[in-house]
């Protein structure tokens, strides 16, 4: 008997797929404490540093006294925009830095990507961001990259894009280089976060588990992080909402680690397809988007899908329903029942108006994100989300 193939092997007796890549950071440091290591590892890139951090300067005055002299700061008080990038982009050229380093939210993690992206770039950013610009691929090696979240869930910190608003929308610089050469996840820093971010951000991260684990792109690597995650992260973002909580704290950090991973290589689904549309519409939070989103999505997917997909659509509204105590079938409806009444806000309250369903839903089925959903949904069906959502 012949025999198989390397890649017949995999295939069917392993039950893995032919080829698949893994992206993530160089290294990362995970767990309470790690945070201390960051000025001697930031070094080690060189002296002259560029520190970009979140809205309160505070949180991240640690590091940059650590740093010394010749490092600069640069604020990122909300999601960034074109205008606010290019602003940052000609500050930061002029002081030449080693390395960057993000400190923050998801959206000071953005900015530092994007600066680290384009610093070295002899062009600006609409030659390299997607759908509004010429989406054209990084000439030049980004600096050296290094992300410290403040908040747990984006996964930002190991994704290789950085998201800006532009033009009333939210579109991607994305290169696999802009991966950071540093991640260093210390739950500590996300102790005591706002009750209304941990919620948001909280469910970004389990729709950041729940997304990549039913993508039509999932990897065995993907799935290994992704469904252990789901129900842990949800437990430990109930409990947060009674009260602050060390351990939950922790565990909310590695979900959105995991799903930062997961999603770097199997994609997302309809939630982030529509977030990238009415976030740039909006200016409402990210995380507050998906949440109001997950629990309809999931509901609308599960009802058209079939084969595997509808399998693992079952599987995770099994896992959601055990930590909610709903049925399998009634978990969606329970997760958004359970958000509201913790006070997320649902889409009209985040500016979302009726009339805006037709033109958001045609919008949405042109976003990258939906190459990955489980199902190909129609515009019907992404309209009857936003009505539930």
């Amino acid at each position: 008997m012949t025999a198989p193939r390397a890649e017949e092997f995999s295939a069917k007796i392993l039950g893995l797929p032919t080829a698949f890549a893994i992206t993530q950071p160089g290294r990362i440091l995970f767990g309470r404490g790690e945070a201390a290591k960051a000025p001697g590892l930031i070094r080690a890139f060189g002296a002259r540093v560029l520190v970009v951090h979140g809205a309160n300067p505070a949180r991240a005055a640690w590091l940059i006294a650590a740093l010394g002299p010749e490092t600069l700061a640069l604020p990122c008080a909300g999601e960034p925009s074109l205008a606010d990038l290019e602003s940052a982009l000609a500050t930061a050229r002029a002081h030449r830095p080693d390395c960057v380093v993000a400190v923050g939210g998801g959206a000071a993690l953005d900015l530092g990507k994007a600066l680290a992206a384009l610093i070295p770039a002899p062009s600006g950013p609409l030659d390299h961001l997607e759908v509004v610009g010429k989406g054209r691929p990084l000439t030049a090696d980004p600096l050296p990259f290094v992300a410290i979240p403040t908040t747990a869930g984006t996964g930002a910190e190991v994704t290789k894009n950085a998201v800006i608003a532009v033009e009333g929308r939210k579109v991607s610089l994305r290169d696999d280089r802009m991966v950071a050469w540093l991640a260093i996840v210390d739950p500590a820093l996300t102790d005591g976060c706002p009750r209304e971010v941990t919620l948001a951000s909280g469910l970004d991260a389990v729709t950041q588990v729940i997304e990549p684990y039913v993508s039509v792109k999932a990897t065995p690597y993907t799935d290994a992080l992704a469904r252990p995650a789901i129900g842990p992260g949800l437990a430990a973002l109930i409990r947060l909402m009674q009260d602050e909580d060390v351990a939950a704290r922790d565990r909310m950090a590695w979900t959105s680690l995991c799903g930062g991973l997961a999603l770097a290589n199997a994609g997302l689904g309809a939630v982030h397809g529509f977030a990238g549309v009415i976030g740039g519409m909006t200016g409402a939070a990210h995380g507050a988007i998906c949440g109001a989103l997950l629990g309809p999505v999931l509901a609308v997917n599960r009802a058209a899908a079939g084969g595997q997909a509808r399998a693992r659509l079952d599987e995770v509204c099994s896992v959601l329903a055990e930590v909610l105590g709903s049925s399998e079938a009634e978990a969606p409806a329970a997760l958004q029942a359970w958000a509201w009444a913790e006070g997320l806000p649902g889409l009209a309250a985040l500016g979302v108006a009726d009339e805006d369903h037709a033109g958001i839903a045609a919008a949405a089925m042109s976003a990258s994100s939906m190459k990955g959903n489980p199902v190909a949904l129609t515009e019907a069906q992404l309209r009857d989300i936003l009505a539930a959502a």
